[in-house]
């Protein structure tokens, strides 16, 4: 299967592990589980996927990462160095924040490398630097992680199967169609025709330090991932110490919380700007490709974007082919593009600051919808 193919790098050994659970072949007569499978459209991604391997664009350049954890290590020392030279005032402390900021949102871009063993074509050495760098710089649990993303590049946008869009409907209503069908059954968990003004309030600032903190940790600690538990452990012995040598007990906390509103309010804009504005519903049971492309859309590159997004800004690229290293994906842009012009599928791509606004008038569509269903007799 596409998906398959599209999640594991050395797939011989994956094949291993499956072999003892196979039970048996479908019958060429029985029904697929994807029905509504666009069949010219299949064929053509796996011609283009072959072409995308015997190109080489699925082997990473280490030198290319290794100098991003290089930037991230120099940054996180910095932003140490700058309360130590220069003191806790409020100018260094606000620096110091910033510099803390980028370093971990870049750490964050990097453990999604990780997460897709994109880095390493060894397995082990992706889900080993993956705990350094998720675990130990970052301080969530890197198989937390892999669990809930793993769904969410299975079925994005698909409700009840991709975890990125639960919010809905108990925080926000997505999409068109769910948000019409909410009002019709007179449902209201909150006002969400005033949706697009409490998302600045709720999601971007306050995801890392609410929701993520407390449920990585909720489920590294159910499902026993002692090694990711230990790892994180260290995360927090570490900042405590260094930073408590430096600042008091009510500037570390303020110190600490402030730096996760900022981290999580830019991931929540770059993340939910390629999917909240997409079409939202449950599973239609669509082959790979047309699943991923109904639910992402690009953003323009340029070298502040494809660094202030972790280039994900190919957004399209990056869920068609999870396991390719990010530095590839402007080479393999114009191939999709003209996949989808022959298919008739609309390849979106935004300016950054349209993108940002469109999870924003998304919210804002979806909550006039829910109200004029809901107040229709």
């Amino acid at each position: 299967q596409d998906a398959f193919v599209a999640f594991h790098v050395d797939k011989e050994l994956v094949g291993k592990y499956l072999k003892p659970l196979q039970i048996g072949e479908l019958a060429p007569d029985e029904p697929s589980v994807e029905p509504t499978k666009n069949k010219m459209l299949v064929e053509d991604f796996r011609e283009l996927r072959a072409a995308v391997e015997k190109m080489g664009l699925l082997e990473p350049n280490q030198l290319f990462f290794f100098l991003h954890l290089v930037h991230i290590l120099l940054l996180d020392t910095a932003a140490w160095l700058i309360l130590f030279y220069f003191g806790t005032s409020l100018m260094p402390f606000v620096v110091s924040l910033v510099v803390l900021t980028v370093s971990q949102i870049q750490a964050s871009w990097l453990q999604h490398d990780l997460g897709h063993l994109s880095v390493f074509r060894t397995t082990k050495w992706n889900h080993l630097l993956h705990k350094f760098v998720m675990c130990h710089l970052i301080g969530a649990s890197a198989k937390w992680w892999t669990l809930l993303h793993s769904q969410h590049h299975a079925k994005p946008n698909c409700f009840r199967k991709d975890p990125d869009i639960d919010m809905h409907p108990f925080l926000f209503t997505l999409g068109k169609k769910f948000s019409v069908e909410l009002g019709i059954k007179k449902k209201k968990y909150m006002p969400y025709n005033h949706q697009h003004k409490y998302f600045f309030i709720t999601l971007p600032p306050l995801l890392f330090p609410t929701y993520f903190h407390c449920h990585t940790f909720y489920i590294a600690y159910t499902k026993r991932y002692w090694a990711d538990l230990a790892w994180m452990l260290s995360f927090y012995i570490r900042f405590f110490f260094i930073y408590g040598s430096l600042l008091g007990i009510k500037s570390l906390l303020a110190y600490y919380f402030i730096f996760r509103m900022l981290e999580s309010s830019w991931f929540v804009w770059v993340s939910q700007m390629n999917h909240i504005p997409m079409d939202i519903y449950y599973d239609k049971n669509l082959d790979w490709v047309s699943t991923q492309l109904q639910a992402t859309c690009n953003v323009e590159q340029s070298l502040f974007n494809d660094w202030f997004t972790g280039h994900l800004n190919f957004q399209i690229e990056h869920h068609l082919f999870p396991t390719m290293p990010r530095h590839n994906y402007w080479k393999v842009a114009p191939l999709v593009k003209s996949l989808c012009a022959k298919h008739g599928i609309e390849y979106q791509c935004k300016p950054l600051l349209t993108a940002f606004a469109d999870i924003v008038l998304s919210l804002k569509n979806s909550g006039e919808l829910w109200l004029d269903a809901y107040l229709h007799k």
